[in-house]
């Protein structure tokens, strides 16, 4: 487990448009990259997330399920619990929908029974 805080900034606004709003924070560390179930802390409270790690961008993202707090400008910490998947590249938004949606259940699932189900 890895965690990283900063201070939320503004993104591109991506994630957003399909129906996935982030919380973005800068990623320092190259050597973190993919998909992952994630915890963001902000104060005391917590979120359950499913965050992305983007070295080339060089960005953590973080989309906190079952919630829309606004937190830009706040010092939050982005904990990354477990890796669900390698970054991929989509054919469209809606392939790329799709994704997220899955990765969204997985996280649902791992915070549920601590584990996550087969990834082909």
């Amino acid at each position: 487990m890895k965690s990283f805080s900063g201070v939320v900034q503004k993104g591109t606004k991506r994630a957003a448009s399909l129906g996935y709003p982030t919380v973005n924070i800068p990623l320092d560390d190259a050597s973190v990259s993919g998909i992952y179930a994630a915890r963001v802390a902000v104060g005391d409270a917590r979120y359950l997330a499913a965050a992305f790690a983007d070295p080339t961008r060089r960005v953590l993202e973080a989309h906190i399920i079952d919630a829309s707090p606004d937190l830009y400008g706040k010092e939050i910490t982005i904990e990354l619990i477990e890796n669900l998947r390698d970054s991929a590249t989509f054919e469209s938004d809606d392939t790329l929908r799709a994704a997220i949606a899955d990765d969204v259940q997985k996280v649902r699932e791992y915070f549920k029974s601590g584990t996550l189900r087969s990834i082909p």
